[in-house]
């Protein structure tokens, strides 16, 4: 469905710091990194990249915009969302079951230090 997705950040030290903390929760690893971006996932599949503005503008958090990572169990959501507040981000819905999507629709919210909001969610039962 998709090739990878972009969040841009204004200090990149403290943005990688974070979504190290948040990524390493949920088993992924870093695969690049160059002097205005760090990619996470895997070179020849499912990609992240966090990154400086290319076009030199700050970067801004989209009203109405969400990414939503993947994780394999609840306890994952639990962990991610944990170095989540950790390292700098703000809660927008501690983990937990969101039956009104679906009866097992486990998912933690929180934004990283730009102000990006990130669900991470577990569709599968306990």
């Amino acid at each position: 469905m998709f090739s990878h997705v972009t969040i841009g950040t204004n200090d990149l030290t403290r943005a990688t710091a974070f979504y190290d903390a948040v990524f390493a929760a949920l088993g992924h690893g870093s695969f690049a990194i160059g002097g205005n971006y760090k990619g996470y996932g895997a070179a020849d599949g499912d990609q992240v990249w966090i990154t400086l503005p290319v076009n030199g503008e700050p970067a801004t958090a989209g009203n109405g915009s969400m990414v939503a990572f993947l994780a394999d169990t609840r306890s994952s959501v639990d962990d991610a969302h944990g170095a989540a507040m950790a390292n700098g981000g703000a809660d927008e819905g501690a983990p937990g079951l969101r039956p009104h999507y679906h009866e097992n629709y486990y998912g933690g919210y929180f934004r990283d230090p730009d102000g990006n909001k990130i669900c991470v969610v577990c569709h599968r039962p306990e």
